[in-house]
């Protein structure tokens, strides 16, 4: 994903890592080049929005259960699929 503006950070890196971001696993460094990509990109910080809306709800729905150690892997891998995919969905259409 790309706004068309440029920034610090590539929007796809940022999306590409919110979960990290949200769960508080990346070094500090990058969790606040992650949170000053947010505050000046719109975009990036609605699907940021609806990202955190996925966690609480999953939070909520299955917080007391623990998932297979290596489903964070296999998320992770298919969420950078998908952006991966969505981005050359935007090269093309541009």
């Amino acid at each position: 994903m790309s706004c068309g503006d440029p920034h610090e950070t590539d929007c796809g890196a940022v999306l590409a890592e919110v979960y990290l971001y949200l769960d508080l696993e990346c070094t500090d460094d990058r969790r606040s080049l992650i949170r000053d990509h947010l505050d000046e990109c719109s975009p990036c910080l609605r699907e940021f929005g609806i990202e955190q809306e996925v966690k609480a709800l999953v939070a909520r729905c299955c917080g007391s259960e623990l998932a297979p150690a290596d489903l964070k892997d296999r998320l992770r891998s298919k969420l950078s699929e998908l952006v991966v995919n969505a981005e050359a969905r935007e090269l093309r259409t541009d």
